[in-house]
């Protein structure tokens, strides 16, 4: 049960973060976004670790702490970008077919999975194929929606995150989040450093993006600790619904319209999701 909660918890946090984040990804260079928020969290992470006062675990959990901020950030980048050109409707379901990952992963290793499973794969990647499409204009055939390959793209390192932040959360989530942070605000820095954008904020956003790595961080320490719980596979299951708050917010204050093609796809998506979660 506190396994659930904490996914339940995690993906709420996600959820409002990504809304946010890629609300901010539309007025701002990505990079500008990513330092902000990825440098308020890692700030956030130093200080719980402090107050705990723990010292770090053996020192194997460091290489999978450090790939999943490989993956991660990959993945957020992914995630962020596909917001901010495309229909959040459209990009947020596809990131949260990410639950496949550690299944098909599992599976690789060993693993069983059953058949509810392996259909609840079949149907979210049906649901992948009915969300990207696009109906051109005139109606004349349709193409990949905008935005709908990095929904994808984020999706695959996501659901590596899952598997690497399992890993390297076994001892201690808390450190594990905080190593991670670490190697995702070094990548960001140095392409910070190649691509020199500017980092000025103004208006509301110079608020809204610290909220942003704040949430960020609350989401990935409640996932840390729910793997701490539970099976992973059903901990990545819920913590990938986090699309529904993302898509919920995108209807409310954006206004947000999807083709009837495309809502039925992000039905099949959550579909399959919840057909992953009962297996």
């Amino acid at each position: 049960m506190a396994a659930i909660v904490l996914s339940l918890l995690s993906s709420a946090s996600f959820g409002v973060a990504d809304f946010f984040g890629g609300l901010a990804s539309r007025r701002y260079a990505l990079l500008t976004v990513m330092v902000v928020s990825q440098g308020t969290g890692l700030i956030g992470i130093a200080l719980l670790v402090a107050l705990r006062g723990d010292g770090p675990p053996d020192a194997g959990f460091a290489p999978f702490a450090l790939l999943a901020s490989v993956v991660g950030t990959v993945g957020l980048a992914a995630l962020y970008q596909g917001l901010a050109v495309g229909l959040m409707s459209v990009v947020a379901p596809l990131a949260a077919t990410a639950a496949a990952i550690p299944v098909v992963v599992g599976a690789a290793t060993g693993e069983s999975a059953t058949r509810l499973q392996y259909a609840g794969i079949a149907v979210a990647l049906g649901g992948i194929v009915l969300v990207s499409r696009s109906q051109q204009a005139g109606g004349a055939g349709a193409r990949l929606a905008t935005g709908a390959g990095l929904g994808i793209l984020a999706a695959v390192f996501i659901g590596l995150f899952f598997v690497a932040i399992d890993r390297a959360s076994e001892e201690d989530p808390y450190w594990a989040t905080l190593v991670l942070r670490c190697g995702s605000l070094t990548l960001i820095g140095l392409a910070v450093a190649i691509r020199r954008p500017s980092l000025r904020m103004f208006g509301r956003s110079a608020l809204t993006l610290p909220v942003v790595g704040v949430l960020d961080l609350a989401g990935n320490v409640l996932l840390a600790v729910a793997t701490t719980k539970g099976a992973v596979g059903v901990v990545a299951v819920l913590t990938s619904l986090y699309p529904v708050v993302t898509v919920a917010l995108a209807r409310l204050v954006l206004h947000e319209r999807m083709t009837a093609v495309q809502a039925a796809g992000v039905g099949a998506a959550f579909a399959g999701v919840a057909l992953i979660t009962l297996g």
